[in-house]
């Protein structure tokens, strides 16, 4: 099978010929219909020690089932985040990941949808919403930012502010539903909100923080840093919430199934809809993590094997 890889931090990229991993127990092994090309995973190219497995999503047909796996079987498509070599033919895939894809789905929604939904969810959740409430999110034109800021419209938002990075990006975010957009190099950024969704880090968070009401929240879900000054909360009663989408999966993984079923009722009743801003094959991959990297993108990228 193929499968790309790099040698050295910073890549590049390559294709490279592996043999078909075996299950091991608790383990489905996947024929990859769409992988999904994250944030964090460019990150690791270029920011890891050392070369690391390309994981991430993935979405496919189960070819065979590992001991202990057996709530699965062959021929199930299945979605579900993958810690190995995800960019491949082939992956592993372990079952606590493992999620069904519904016969209304593609591959490339599953990708689309799932693990990127779950982030945007449980950042949404962190926040404890209430109706009417005003809502901004940053990197609102990215795969989990065009989720989050739909979610903030299903759940009550009475205002709904979209941050991007390029105003070209504005035409986009609006289309999903969003009242304002507002750029990040932005003078002011209109009225307060309650709170606000980050997923860029670095100064963003304290700009994020400046758009807050007295007493709002910022949820903090990126992997990019960032620093915030003490005074700048105690001045306005406001707050900072970090969200790991891996605590969740690890700790609570109830709460995590129940949020992947509703992102699938919701797709279905088609009250959420994942935008895919393309398409590329594995040999492709840089092509890829560039679109990611320059945030050009609008959507979520995906690899088509």
């Amino acid at each position: 099978m193929r499968r790309v890889r790099y040698g050295a931090t910073g890549g590049p990229l390559f294709l490279e010929e592996a043999p078909v991993p075996r299950p091991g127990p608790g383990e489905l092994l996947v024929r990859c219909e769409a992988i999904g090309v994250t944030l964090p995973v460019v990150r690791k190219v270029t920011e890891a020690a050392e070369p690391v497995p390309l994981g991430g999503e993935i979405a496919g047909e189960v070819m065979a089932v590992g001991p202990g796996a057996d709530r699965f079987r062959a021929g199930d498509r299945v979605t579900g985040l993958c810690f190995g070599h995800g960019y491949a033919d082939y992956a592993l895939l372990h079952i606590g990941m493992a999620s069904p894809v519904p016969d209304t789905a593609t591959a490339v929604d599953a990708v689309a949808l799932v693990r990127s939904g779950l982030v945007a969810l449980g950042a949404l959740e962190a926040a404890r919403p209430e109706r009417g409430e005003a809502a901004l999110v940053t990197a609102a034109a990215s795969g989990v930012g065009h989720l989050a800021v739909q979610l903030a419209r299903v759940r009550g938002a009475g205002r709904v502010v979209g941050a991007v990075s390029d105003p070209a990006k504005a035409g986009f975010v609006r289309s999903l539903g969003v009242d304002d957009v507002v750029t990040y190099g932005q003078e002011g950024w209109g009225e307060p909100v309650d709170y606000a969704l980050d997923a860029v880090g670095g100064d963003m968070l304290s700009h994020a923080l400046a758009a807050l009401t007295a007493g709002g929240r910022l949820v903090a879900y990126s992997s990019g840093g960032g620093t915030i000054r003490a005074y700048d909360l105690l001045v306005g009663a406001k707050s900072v919430i970090g969200f790991q989408m891996a605590r969740i999966a690890r700790e609570e993984p109830e709460l995590y199934e129940r949020w992947r079923q509703e992102l699938w009722r919701l797709f279905e009743e088609g009250a959420l809809k994942p935008v895919v801003h393309g398409e590329f094959a594995l040999e492709e991959a840089a092509e890829a993590h560039a679109a990611v990297e320059s945030r050009v993108n609008r959507g979520k990228v995906v690899l088509h094997p």
